[in-house]
């Protein structure tokens, strides 16, 4: 088994960690021995799950539909003791508002609305540490030693040899002789 951070082969199928790089190889083992599955237990629960936005669109648009049931009888009921005058005015205006409205907002929801949830650094942080999310995360601390500063770099090799000439390399292939020309 290779560790899939570091791409490191493990001397057995039975160690827990990585020996390059530390990664955490007892989740790997597992989903390797169930054929690319993730088991259940592995799985973040399903209830922690948050909405999608279009979800959240159309919750407010229902909830703005339903309270037309509540907001309308209440206006009637201060319009008509306070100003009875207008009344008849504002009650239908209400009404109006908050049933159209609701559609509105319910439509606005299914037609522009992302229907993948977006998920946030402070959900992750509650679910615990994982390593499958974070590859860049390390299960061993960081090594502690000391870096030598004064070090020369390494000479390039490559520019040690330099050929004699520019056009050697190609009059040896002129010395060759042809096969088909015989």
């Amino acid at each position: 088994m290779y560790c899939p951070q570091c791409g490191q082969q493990q001397v057995s199928d039975t160690v827990r960690f990585c020996s390059r790089c530390g990664f955490l190889l007892e989740g790997v083992n597992v989903v390797l021995s169930s054929g690319g599955q993730i088991p259940t237990r592995f799985m973040p629960p399903p209830t922690n799950a948050p909405l999608s936005p279009r979800s959240k669109g159309v919750r407010q648009g229902a909830m703005l539909i339903l309270s037309t049931l509540l907001v309308v009888p209440l206006i009637a009921i201060i319009t008509v003791n306070l100003l009875e005058p207008i009344a008849h005015i504002v009650v239908p205006m209400a009404a109006l508002f908050c049933f159209v409205g609701g559609l509105l907002r319910i439509l606005y929801a299914l037609l522009m609305e992302d229907s993948v949830p977006q998920y946030d650094s402070v959900n992750r942080a509650n679910q615990g540490p994982s390593q499958l999310e974070n590859p860049a995360r390390n299960a061993l601390p960081p090594a502690s030693a000391n870096l030598a500063n004064n070090w020369r770099p390494r000479p390039n090799t490559a520019e040690i040899y330099q050929p004699p000439s520019v056009t050697e390399n190609t009059t040896r292939l002129l010395d060759k002789e042809d096969p088909k020309t015989r």
